[in-house]
């Protein structure tokens, strides 16, 4: 079964299917690639809370950048949200992202959490 949440015409925030959450791109707000990721991560930790996950059962990212020179930046910021022991598989590249003020775009797939 395949189930979507916060579905319009063009897409769904939220697909789960056989275990797996996949999540729409998420971008952030803020004037640098430091804010924006971490506001863009406090929206994926809120979409993998409704979709009954977390950040500790990430399976994969794939992270857009505006721009590579923002690398180091954007690796901080992810390297103190990523719990300990639970890196995903990752990716990072450059793309031209939707709005030019945008200079971070994720994507995540995860697993559900395990129910006891």
């Amino acid at each position: 079964m395949i189930e979507r949440q916060h579905t319009n015409d063009r897409m769904s925030k939220i697909v789960t299917h056989n275990g797996t959450i996949y999540l729409c791109g998420q971008v952030g707000a803020g004037d640098g690639v430091a804010a924006q990721t971490q506001d863009c991560l406090g929206r994926i930790d809120a979409l993998l809370v409704e979709a009954g996950s977390d950040r500790e059962h990430i399976l994969q990212a794939i992270v857009w950048l505006a721009d590579m020179q923002d690398f180091a930046e954007m690796n901080a910021v992810w390297d103190a949200w990523i719990p300990q022991g639970h890196a995903p598989a990752r990716a990072c590249g450059e793309a031209k992202l939707a709005r030019d003020a945008l200079k971070v775009e994720i994507i995540i797939t995860a697993a559900l959490k395990p129910t006891s």
